[in-house]
């Protein structure tokens, strides 16, 4: 960054910082109770959110890892969508699977119940509700949900019960342990508290039926310090799709007796074996013994005695392992002839099987348990606002779900989104993640392994690179471009060296990088004139192709010039940084001169003989006639016209055009597309937000003439358009403003609408929903570049007491900041990594400071100076501070 844009820069966001747009949130912003919106109201949200009574009908909250697949837990406490067989499979149950409980104080009659809240309306269907599951069995009163991913919690209540149950379900999720947080594993801890006077018999047991496969299923029962059932199907081809094992078992046992049964009584009515179960089970709170004849449904059950006063936990891991992952099973396209190769699961090269996977999970647990705990407790902590957490935590849920998978050579890829049955939009579509950075702040190294996929093999020899990617990977082209994808990929390149400092890395992918820049140049290409400017046809997000100059893709490539010419100075080739410059500069005026039409940026529909469209720019869904074409933009108002400005705020490549306008357009944005509720609102679209609903419609006509037949989508609401376009108003200024948008979109996923970890565009937990995390660096003032050490925080909330996560390719903790009448107090912790510092800025105007390194508390060398309003501290030599150390900062 040259040296005028980056005080440029500083200068805007100061500004903001110091000015009336700063919005005054107290530190209770995160746990505020939800309330109806009302108009032009920020739309406030708890955190953690609670949820029952109907808000629970809907809930599916992802338990697993990362790329390994996941299974839900449902608001009642139920297991739902089983999507564990390397493909999605939304309303996939077992046979049977529930947990049950047995209570039995003095010498009363035990209370036996199945340990879930009572089941919802509604009841129809053509056997009733049939016979699976048991819906018949005595469930408990009610629930309480509280989600805070990656830990859900459920309170149940229940009056005949005289003791107070809990449930705690999670699966390990740390930030920058990818491996660690890819554990094919769900923790279901239940909580037990005696509430009786007298001792209390309290048994738990789970019951599953074997998923492994059809006829030939077997359930053997492992003893020793981790007891347990052990399902596999031995009588399945080693290649079918179901060939792999599950495990059921119990941690803990102590004092505690464990009993089981290895399938239930097989007789000639289905409905028989659960019967006999129940009359098992609810005799003495034991299992056994076993029938002669055994069906496929295990159960594990843990007694013990629980004294007055006292609480006991009851902890089950459920673990899997299914290795045959194909192209052709979970949706992805293939190379012709390879669609049934198994291209495997990264989790699957770590376990041989699903009982090594759950000894692994066991015997690290505490580990695991206490690192996910932080990282959950640091989020929760922070004074940001209750809607931005929520969003950004809970779109993190995506990683878990079958839209994300890691091959077994361990490289990432995603869907767009997962449709009920298979993935839906296969290859790690670039002009849809470009909008997720989530892996870039949280899991660093899944977004490197895009990288090196986005600028190995898919950009060719040409610099076209493929908007999406075909497994078996490095076979075989898609030969196709996305001009909005190939232009963030490059700015998203520059992110990660920004975060990792990596430059031999940066090095590596560098040729990749800049052929895909020089493509943008050839003949018929999106600028051959190398003026800046995209007057070529653009195939983009929305599924078509944009002919001439338009916002959404022209500032994208503004953009991806910015960060070429900073990736070429840092690579050391200066020649080329002076070349991307150029045309940035001329680009940034043309636009602004062009396309800016006083209100916001529009597009010239300039129509293009198909001779000279080069090839690769179209892909097939546009217009059918490019001399004269439609399903364009024109004169609409876009809710991302400057979504290549949000990427590039959160990489820190300052403003692509002129500052004025670009809050002018955010303005109309929030003046045009946000609807405060949709009754009116004409879409013969897909439908994801009507009637008493609010948020951004992607595109608004309302003060420009709509062409008779406009781009796809233009009358819908997707959230991961809002979110970026919310948060680059955080960037800009309008911080009440982006948050009343981000609570608006939380608000439609309420449990009884929609699930609240899930939010879906084309398919379900859709990938570019995760741009909602840019929120939190945005919102904090968070800043780093690795390669020279610099950190900055400068708070968009203004708090007496603030407090925020923060998060590195390395390194991830808290910064604290503190005001009073006689000074200021801030501490930067590192909680796990390691984090080099030489300058830490801050918006704070002292002329002096002391500064302290604690442990071992002892003072820094470092100088203070002010510039700007801010204080700056330069640390006479470089600071690498380690898991559990502090800087301390008294001005």
């Amino acid at each position: 960054m040259k040296n005028q844009d980056l005080v440029s820069r500083r200068k805007f966001v100061s500004g903001i910082a110091s000015g009336t747009a700063a919005l005054q949130v107290g530190a209770a912003a995160s746990t505020a109770k939800q309330e109806p919106a009302k108009r032009g109201q920020a739309a406030p949200a708890e955190y953690p959110r609670k949820f029952s009574g109907a808000r629970l009908q809907r809930i599916a909250f992802p338990l697993g890892g990362i790329g390994a697949g996941s299974i839900s837990l449902g608001g009642r406490g139920q297991l739902r969508d089983w999507e564990i067989f390397n493909k999605p499979d939304k309303g996939n149950v077992l046979k049977y699977c529930f947990p049950s409980i047995f209570v039995q104080t003095g010498d009363r009659k035990p209370v036996v119940r199945v340990l879930e809240a009572r089941i919802q309306p509604p009841y129809d269907g053509a056997s009733g509700l049939g016979s699976q599951n048991a819906p018949g069995l005595p469930r408990l009163e009610s629930c309480t949900f509280t989600g805070d991913y990656p830990l859900a919690r459920i309170d149940f209540q229940d009056s005949d019960l005289p003791v107070s149950v809990s449930l705690e379900a999670f699966t390990p999720f740390i930030p920058l342990d990818a491996d660690e947080s890819g554990l094919p594993v769900a923790v279901l801890r239940y909580r037990v508290f005696n509430r009786a006077k007298t001792k209390a018999t309290v048994s738990i047991a789970y019951s599953i039926d074997n998923p492994v496969g059809g006829t030939g299923r077997t359930n053997d029962y492992r003893e020793g310090t981790l007891p347990g059932l052990f399902m596999r199907n031995p009588f399945l081809a080693a290649s079918d799709a179901f060939a792999g094992s599950f495990a059921l078992a119990v941690l803990g046992q102590g004092a505690g007796k464990v009993s089981y049964l290895r399938g239930w009584s097989q007789q000639r009515w289905a409905w028989t074996g659960a019967l006999l179960f129940w009359d098992d089970f609810s005799a003495d709170g034991e299992l056994g013994p076993e029938a002669a004849v055994r069906d496929t449904t295990g159960s594990l059950c843990l007694k013990r005695e629980i004294e007055a006063g006292a609480e006991a936990d009851y902890t089950f891991l459920l673990s899997w392992h299914f290795p045959n992952r194909t192209p052709e099973r979970c949706g992805w396209t293939a190379p012709k002839g390879e669609e049934k190769t198994v291209i495997g699961n990264h989790y699957c090269s770590r376990f041989a099987d699903a009982w090594k996977a759950a000894e692994y999970a066991a015997g690290h647990l505490t580990d695991l348990e206490s690192r996910t705990r932080r990282f959950v407790n640091t989020v929760r902590e922070s004074t940001l606002p209750g809607p931005v957490l929520d969003a950004a935590m809970s779109n993190l849920s995506t990683l878990v779900t079958p839209t994300c998978f890691r091959t077994a050579d361990g490289a990432f890829h995603g869907f767009e989104g997962c449709g009920d049955r298979s993935g839906c939009c296969f290859g790690t579509c670039n002009h849809v993640w470009n909008y997720e950075v989530s892996t870039a702040y949280v899991f660093p190294s899944l977004s490197r392994s895009m990288r090196e996929a986005a600028f190995g093999f898919r950009t060719n020899e040409r610099g076209l690179m493929d908007m999406r990617e075909l497994l078996p990977f490095g076979k075989e082209h898609t030969k196709h471009a996305a001009a909005d994808g190939q232009m963030g990929q490059i700015i998203k390149l520059y992110l990660d060296w920004r975060l990792t400092g990596d430059t031999e890395w940066l090095r590596k992918l560098w040729p990749g990088a800049k052929r895909a820049l020089e493509f943008a140049w050839i003949p018929g290409g999106w600028d051959e004139d190398r003026d800046g400017v995209m007057e070529g046809v653009q195939h983009n997000t929305y599924d078509v192709e944009f002919y001439g100059p338009n916002p959404l893709c022209e500032v994208w490539y503004l953009g991806a010039l910015r960060a070429a010419e900073e990736m070429a100075r840092a690579v050391g080739d200066t020649a080329f940084s002076s070349e991307c410059r150029r045309p940035f500069e001329n680009g940034s005026r043309w636009t602004d001169a062009n396309l800016f039409q006083g209100e916001y940026y529009v597009q010239k529909i300039q129509g293009r003989p198909k001779e000279k469209i080069a090839e690769g720019l179209t892909v097939g869904m546009g217009a059918a006639d490019p001399e004269h074409p439609d399903y364009q933009l024109g004169q609409g108002c876009l809710v991302d016209q400057l979504v290549g400005q949000f990427l590039a705020g959160v990489a820190g490549l300052g403003p692509l055009l002129d500052e004025d306008k670009i809050q002018r357009s955010l303005r109309s944005i929030y003046k045009y597309n946000y609807k405060r509720s949709l009754y009116r609102h004409e879409a013969v679209q897909r439908i994801f937000a009507l009637n008493d609903e609010a948020g951004l419609v992607i595109c608004d006509y309302a003060s420009g003439k709509r062409p008779a037949v406009p781009f796809p989508y233009f009358g819908e609401l997707m959230t991961g358009f809002e979110y970026s376009a919310a948060i680059l108003m955080l960037y800009h200024g309008m911080v009440s403003e982006g948050v009343e948008l981000i609570g608006q979109i939380r608000r439609r996923y309420d449990g009884e609408r929609r699930s609240p970890w899930d939010e879906a565009e084309c398919g379900h937990h859709y990938a570019r929903a995760m741009a909602a995390w840019a929120a939190i660096p945005a919102l904090s003032g968070f800043d780093y570049t690795a390669a020279d050490g610099r950190i900055t925080f400068r708070p968009l909330v203004r708090q007496a007491a603030f407090r925020t996560f923060w998060s590195t390719a390395s390194a991830w903790g808290t910064f604290d900041q503190k005001k009073s009448a006689k000074g200021s107090r801030a501490c930067l912790t590192v909680i796990e990594g390691t984090l080099r510092c030489r300058e830490l800025e801050l918006a704070q105007g002292a002329k002096t400071a002391k500064v302290r390194l604690s442990p071992p508390d002892q003072p820094l060398d470092a100088s203070v100076r002010q510039s700007d309003g801010r204080m700056i501290v330069a640390f006479s030599r470089e600071v690498e501070l380690k898991a559990g150390e502090t800087v301390e900062i008294l001005a």
